[in-house]
């Protein structure tokens, strides 16, 4: 079969990128997720006062065009190789925390600054390079590496953190991410075209961008990734939290935060083959307004166990249909020659939508003691930001070739 022929042909740089992302940037949110209570309950850090260390993301949005921008000029190994190095030594850094939440901060904004090279601005570009029929479903298979290694590694970290305490935890994560990097930098092939192509007239930074900005596409599309991530903080970081909030135990936590995991990885790959056969904006918008079900479900005051594991399976399932879907809707409305450029400037929508989200969340805890005003916020803006993928064009740009 043609479609998935193509995957096979280039299985090489897919599974790179995956592992790339899976110990790449992600991991800092369910180990954030993960090591919440056990710094709260050791530091005495207020739950909105951690909740509010999320809106540091609004410093690394200005940095998203900048790696975007690096992978297109300078290719995805040597952008990656920045956030290789740092990832790690973020980690070890927290290990040797002592109570100051300002530590914290600060190292933080040190991962921010430099960890981002490992998402999926970088990564995808892969993808986007190698991959054109069976397009949807490559950047589903990529996008999973962060799905597959919370689902494996999240409950395993959860344990260890029980048993080891958190700054074993954080030496643990430390290893894998530098070790799952250099195998990932590895597998990625040199940033070549195949014999016979020729390569397009690589354009300025204020050419490029003038095109991106002018385009009614990309406020659209900025406009959906805005409104649609504002929970993705109670999914990144604050999901024990919540769970715990609802009653779960911790045993029910861990099969929780797995089964995310797991919808995760579910919606990534049903995105990802749906966008290649139906008509994309329809998908991204069933896909984007999941989580309204889910967060509503949460906000009702149904605490029953198998209400619960629906919502966080159905919350799981929209984050993972979005990495596929913004990939996705990229690269059919800017082409590969500006693929990153564009895909930073989408990827800060969704930093900032992030960053207001803790905020929006720190106010809430701090004003109401509760997630259910937020939640019920969230459900709201979801519903809003989906719809706006009614208005993206019908047609894809036209390429030459996948390999622009």
């Amino acid at each position: 079969m043609e479609y998935l022929a193509e995957l096979r042909a280039n299985w090489r740089p897919l599974l790179g990128a995956m592992i790339g992302l899976g110990s790449g940037y992600a991991t800092i949110y369910y180990v954030a997720s993960i090591m919440a209570p056990e710094l709260i309950a050791e530091f005495g850090w207020s739950k909105s006062a951690f909740a509010l260390i999320g809106a540091l993301g609004l410093l690394s949005t200005p940095l998203f065009p900048v790696v975007g921008r690096l992978a297109d000029v300078l290719g995805v190994r040597k952008t990656a190789l920045i956030g290789i190095i740092a990832g790690p030594l973020g980690y070890i850094a927290l290990t040797q925390m002592t109570g100051d939440i300002r530590i914290y901060i600060a190292i933080c904004i040190f991962q921010g600054t430099f960890f981002i090279a490992t998402t999926s601005t970088v990564y995808c570009r892969v993808v986007v390079q190698h991959v054109a029929r069976s397009r949807g479903l490559a950047l589903a298979i990529v996008a999973s590496g962060p799905a597959i290694s919370g689902a494996i590694l999240a409950p395993m970290l959860n344990q260890y953190v029980q048993a080891s305490g958190w700054r074993a935890g954080y030496v643990a994560v430390a290893v894998f991410t530098v070790v799952a990097g250099v195998i990932a930098l590895l597998m990625l092939p040199p940033e070549k075209r195949s014999e016979g192509t020729v390569a397009p007239k690589r354009g300025t930074a204020r050419a490029d961008y003038a095109e991106i900005f002018r385009t009614r596409t990309f406020w659209v599309l900025g406009g959906a990734m805005l409104l649609c991530n504002f929970p993705q903080v109670i999914a990144l970081t604050q999901l024990k939290l919540v769970l715990m909030e609802q009653g779960i135990t911790a045993g029910g936590i861990s099969a929780m935060i797995s089964a995310f995991a797991i919808g995760v990885l579910c919606g990534r790959i049903v995105a990802g083959f749906a966008l290649d056969h139906f008509t994309p904006w329809v998908v991204a918008t069933l896909i984007m307004g999941l989580p309204a079900v889910g967060l509503g479900l949460l906000a009702s005051g149904f605490d029953a166990y198998w209400v619960v594991m629906l919502s966080v399976v159905l919350i799981g399932l929209s984050l993972g249909g979005e990495g596929d879907v913004v990939g996705f809707m990229v690269v059919r409305n800017f082409g590969v020659r500006i693929f990153s450029s564009a895909m930073g400037l989408m990827v800060a929508f969704i930093s900032t939508s992030v960053a207001a989200g803790a905020a929006l969340v720190s106010f809430s805890l701090k004003t109401t003691g509760s997630y259910s005003a937020f939640l019920i916020g969230c459900a709201i803006a979801a519903v809003i930001g989906s719809a706006l993928f009614a208005l993206l064009p019908r047609h894809a740009v036209k390429e030459t070739t996948a390999l622009s």
